[in-house]
């Protein structure tokens, strides 16, 4: 079980028409986004104008949360949904879509061989709450990345075998393995002087 915590200043955030986009993970490591040969990727963006249209992504699967605002995706010929903080929506990167809202957003983005979901985690001030990671399961699949982003507050860590972490707002940490028998169990406690807000994502690969 590999565990590797990627800090808020070693994200790399680039503009576009419409806003900026932080790229916090991609798989593997040495891929680059615009040659469109990663297997999956995350990241957040800052939508900062009313309309906008999504990059055309054939072959990918994507998955949307909204972290702050509300948004109208509208896919041309598939379903439209307003979304608001912490809802989400999947569709295909084949789709036509159109976005409404000035929003902060996290994206999941995936190709062919993949799978994956998105969940926000709310833990109260001085609160703990224990996450189970997921077991690999599925033949289909070789590796499994488990990926906690800290929206906001601070978090400290407590892994089940004597590990421990501390996650500041904008910080990553990844946690990948094979089909390990173990099903570790992760404590997360608030230690801001706020709540603290966590986006878990699973991709299988």
């Amino acid at each position: 079980m590999i565990y590797e915590i990627i800090k808020k200043e070693n994200h790399k955030t680039s503009e576009w028409s419409g806003g900026t986009t932080t790229q916090l993970l991609i798989y593997p490591k040495e891929a680059v986004y615009g040659e469109r040969n990663f297997k999956w990727r995350l990241s957040s963006a800052k939508v900062q104008i009313e309309e906008s249209t999504f990059t055309h992504l054939p072959g990918i699967s994507r998955i949307i949360m909204i972290l702050k605002g509300e948004l109208v995706l509208k896919h041309e010929n598939h379903h439209s949904t307003i979304l608001r903080k912490f809802d989400q929506d999947s569709f295909s990167g084949d789709w036509n879509t159109k976005s409404y809202g000035k929003v902060t957003d996290f994206n999941l983005m995936m190709a062919e061989g993949c799978s994956g979901k998105v969940e926000a985690v709310e833990i109260s001030r001085e609160e703990t709450k224990e996450i189970i990671l997921e077991k690999l399961q599925s033949k289909d699949y070789f590796m499994l990345t488990e990926v906690f982003y800290c929206v906001s507050g601070q978090v400290e860590i407590n892994e089940n075998s004597g590990k421990s972490f501390k996650l500041n707002e904008g910080d990553v940490l990844s946690i990948t393995k094979g089909n390990e028998e173990l099903r570790n169990i992760l404590k997360f406690t608030s230690i801001a002087e706020k709540n603290s807000e966590i986006v878990r994502t699973i991709v299988y690969y």
